[in-house]
């Protein structure tokens, strides 16, 4: 028996991978450790999907390797020599082989290194796991996906869509609701193909999951939008259920066709209007977020006013926004790129703007009262989300888990605060 330390970075998809890895050590007759410092082995899930996330993720494998290490993730998929360049000892373990955790622990700690990073394990549906959080339960409904994005590493990662059944998946929602999680996220790589390799759809797996007769709220995970013209009415039907929270993840990446279509995105910027304007004219109080690239290397300054246009015709509620960076693999990565300094500047612009955007959207929340429940321990206090998904926060005691009243009194460019009503 040995103590492992599991770590992990990267999107929800990373995370549940971890969860389930973490159920697979302790399940295996291993412990988990409470920190680096006092473990046997270390177990890093890794992102790659930008240049600053994987230098963060080489610092932490230099730290981490003065230990027997295993790197799991997109980074010991897509980038093994960059694994190999900074720990040769470390073994590596792709998204799709966590089946093999196990061994790949035994021979690591025996001091043997091994490589799983063939697709041997797609299926992750009801594999044990250890929660990050005891109340939400990520599952992921399908691996891949069906882009060829030519900025992003993810196909190399994760390969090709393979979707993951509705009854499996309702029975691990099921699952997670008995084990006490409040609140389960839908994720995969793109929740928008969801189903399209199987012969279904990703509003007919939301519908059956909502008529799970138990008491808890669905987060629907990103989806590109480019599957949404196909699935937006069924997808709008299947929002209308009170346990759906009225938020959706939709990456447009840029405002500009041209940039997109040097992109490979597959759908237009009038594709993402569409959407923000059928779900806002359906539910009013409904969150949006998505994504920004600025700085691709084909996006002239033209290009950049247009993604500014989209962004103050829109209004976004949440934009995670990056700059552009070359990720080895990709054809975008054989480009000639933008100055440096004038991604940053874009970056800059942009950033102020949604921070804008951001605080006149939460502004129009003052006063609002109503139902919210606390699903997260941040680095200071206990974050909470309601119907919509928006952040709030309270200053009085609460737990993970509880569902209370609250009426807004403040809004920043980062949430909602209140206070409790009952």
């Amino acid at each position: 028996m040995a103590r492992i330390w599991v770590e992990s970075y990267g999107c929800s998809a990373s995370f549940a991978d971890a969860e389930m890895i973490s159920g697979l050590i302790v399940n295996g007759g291993h412990t988990l450790a409470s920190s680096a410092k006092d473990s046997d082995l270390n177990l890093i899930v890794t992102c790659s999907v930008k240049d600053a996330t994987a230098n963060k993720m080489v610092n932490r494998i230099k730290k981490l390797k003065t230990k027997p290490l295993v790197v799991a993730g997109c980074l010991a998929k897509a980038e093994p020599r960059t694994v190999e360049r900074f720990s040769s000892n470390a073994s590596l373990l792709g998204p799709n082989s966590i089946g093999k955790t196990l061994q790949i622990i035994d021979s690591t700690l025996l001091g043997r290194k091994q490589v799983e990073l063939s697709d041997t394990d797609v299926t992750k549906i009801g594999l044990p796991k250890v929660r990050l959080n005891p109340i939400v339960g990520i599952v992921e409904i399908a691996s891949g996906c069906m882009s060829e994005c030519t900025f992003c590493q993810t196909k190399i990662a994760k390969g090709d869509l393979k979707s993951f059944r509705i009854g499996d998946i309702v029975r691990q929602v099921s699952s997670e609701v008995d084990d006490g999680c409040k609140e389960v996220w839908l994720t995969s790589t793109d929740n928008g193909c969801y189903g399209l390799d199987i012969g279904t759809t990703l509003p007919e797996l939301v519908n059956k999951v909502s008529e799970i007769p138990k008491e808890f709220m669905i987060r629907v995970g990103m989806m590109n939008p480019m599957y949404m013209p196909r699935i937006k009415d069924q997808l709008l039907a299947s929002f209308e259920s009170e346990k759906v929270f009225k938020f959706l993840h939709v990456p447009v990446q840029s405002g500009s066709d041209n940039v997109l279509a040097d992109m490979k995105r597959g759908h237009t910027a009038a594709t993402f209007r569409d959407v923000v304007k059928k779900f806002r004219s359906t539910f009013p109080e409904f969150t949006i977020s998505t994504d920004i690239i600025v700085g691709f290397p084909t996006e002239s300054e033209e290009d950049f006013a247009k993604t500014l246009h989209l962004l103050e015709e829109t209004t976004p509620d949440v934009v995670n926004l990056s700059r552009y960076s070359q990720r080895p693999g990709t054809p975008a990565a054989g480009m000639d790129q933008i100055d440096v300094s004038e991604v940053k500047r874009r970056s800059k612009v942009v950033f102020e703007l949604i921070n804008k955007i951001a605080l006149d959207n939460n502004k129009k929340w003052l006063g609002w009262e109503g139902s919210v429940l606390f699903d997260e321990q941040t680095a200071d206090q206990i974050r909470g989300r309601n119907f919509a998904y928006k952040s709030v926060f309270v200053d009085e005691n609460v737990q993970i888990g509880q569902r209370k009243n609250v009426k807004i009194t403040k809004a920043t460019a980062h949430g909602l605060y209140g206070s409790l009503t009952s």
